[in-house]
């Protein structure tokens, strides 16, 4: 198999680049062609890797795409989960080459040199990586499990969409675990796998003065100001130890025993160059946690954008009608989005001033998950990734937010191996995201060793 590898390796490369030239931007209805484009080019990929009963599968919004490869009712099967859509790649004009033309460049990190590209990491070049394993396995006639394929368009704006088709596809998706690889290793180098994910509470909101937008020297100090008002309300969200405000946001926190904080403070962490890398001069949160701690096993809260009155260019002395802000909190288990949204809306409408009303739209959230380290996926990813890497895989909790993994086990009743192969500073999200080519073989290569791990410790 590393052979083939090998020697198709220019192949895999150019072929992830069609797929990254595809500007699959599920947030922006511009971008629909698009979008549907590339779920039709991830459907021929699957064909041609050697999947069967490929379908590019109708929902109410983006489709998602399955395919499968059945070996025998009697062998293990794993459910590859991945998403072909991306992030706006604005501002476009931060990138250093245009994102939907991808390039490779060294960098520091990667000195072997890294796709810079939307999408190339988050999550095209990491489930590409899925279907080239897989590829090399049929290939050299070596697939110890049955496999199936579903990589949807709509993770970038949610996945509403997702729990709607396995909800209707149970018996299809029927699987002994799930696959993911959309998250990434704790440094460079350092195999990790991520044994749990924050949830989410995402909300919206809206604080309405006077009817119109008002002269300030007429109206400056005689009605409240919005603007005023909702920086004043945010700035209410959080004590002089960084701590959450919002009544009983606390209440079903799950507290981590100090063994367990350890285990984690075993992967390898640098302050000096986490600020370095940001160029900050000091970092903030939680009051007696860590950094790695607080974006991890701690719920957090974050305005994402705020806006209102006049931002042009000059001056417009204007009070505002109106203003807005987005605000997102990422959630630790136990912590339910729905009972959080509802704790934030009531807390957050009873702080507002006199003179302004509140409004809050929620939108989308997501469970908080975790796997348990003694599960025979976790073990076969440790197992595959210490063969590949020649070191032990380090337990991480990740920060961010993946919702559909707790749909999954709701839904179909089984957990989900989050191995990923991108780094934090891979820029996902933001201008001038990329992957470390290294990282995309490695992740090639360690795939079929999971499989060949996962056949064996559930026939053992």
């Amino acid at each position: 198999m590393e052979n083939y590898i090998a020697e198709n390796r220019q192949r895999f490369l150019d072929e992830l680049f069609a797929l990254l030239r595809l500007p699959s931007v599920s947030a922006d209805p511009a971008y629909k062609s698009d979008v549907l484009a590339t779920a039709e080019a991830t459907a021929q990929f699957l064909r041609e890797a050697g999947a069967s009963a490929v379908e590019v599968c109708e929902t109410p919004g983006y489709p998602v795409v399955y395919g499968e490869y059945l070996v025998s009712p009697e062998r293990p099967t794993v459910l590859v989960y991945g998403h072909y859509d991306v992030q706006p790649a604005d501002p476009v004009e931060l990138w250093s080459s245009p994102p939907f033309e991808p390039e490779i460049r060294v960098t520091d990190i990667h000195p072997g040199g890294a796709i810079f590209a939307r999408g190339a990491c988050d999550d095209k070049g990491q489930f590409f990586m899925h279907v080239k394993a897989f590829e090399a396995m049929v290939a050299t006639g070596n697939v110890p499990c049955n496999i199936k394929f579903m990589i949807e368009g709509e993770e970038e704006v949610g996945s509403a969409n997702l729990a709607w088709y396995v909800k209707r596809n149970q018996e299809r998706l029927a699987c002994d675990v799930i696959l993911i690889s959309d998250t990434g290793m704790v440094a460079p180098g350092v195999p990790s796998l991520t044994t749990g994910l924050r949830g989410l509470s995402y909300v919206e909101v809206e604080v309405t003065g006077p009817n119109r937008d008002l002269h300030s020297g007429l109206y400056g100090g005689a009605v409240a100001n919005p603007i005023n008002a909702l920086t004043e309300m945010i700035a209410r969200l959080h004590d002089d130890r960084k701590r959450i405000t919002i009544p009983g946001f606390y209440d079903k926190v799950e507290t981590l025993s100090e063994a367990e904080r350890a285990e984690l403070a075993q992967a390898p962490f640098s302050l000096d160059a986490y600020k370095k890398a940001l160029d900050l001069v000091d970092v903030a949160g939680e009051a007696g946690y860590s950094t790695m701690e607080r974006n991890s096993i701690r719920p957090t809260l974050d305005v994402n954008g705020i806006w209102g009155g006049y931002t042009g260019a000059g001056a417009k002395t204007v009070i505002a009608s109106k203003a807005y802000a987005k605000i997102s909190m990422r959630l630790v288990p136990h912590q339910d989005p729905d009972e959080i949204t509802q704790l934030f809306s009531d807390y957050f409408v009873s702080i507002a001033p006199a003179g302004v009303t509140v409004k809050v739209t929620p939108h989308h959230g997501g469970q908080p998950y975790v796997c348990p380290t003694d599960h025979p996926g976790y073990q076969a990813a440790v197992q595959a990734l210490s063969d590949s890497f020649g070191q032990k895989a380090v337990p991480v909790r990740s920060g961010g937010s993946i919702p559909i993994v707790a749909l999954f086990e709701q839904e179909l009743g089984v957990k989900s191996i989050l191995m990923g192969f991108g780094l934090d500073s891979d820029a996902i999200h933001s201008p001038n995201e990329h992957y470390g080519v290294a990282n995309y073989f490695k992740g090639i290569e360690t795939i079929p060793l999971f499989y060949r791990y996962f056949a064996k410790g559930l026939r053992a």
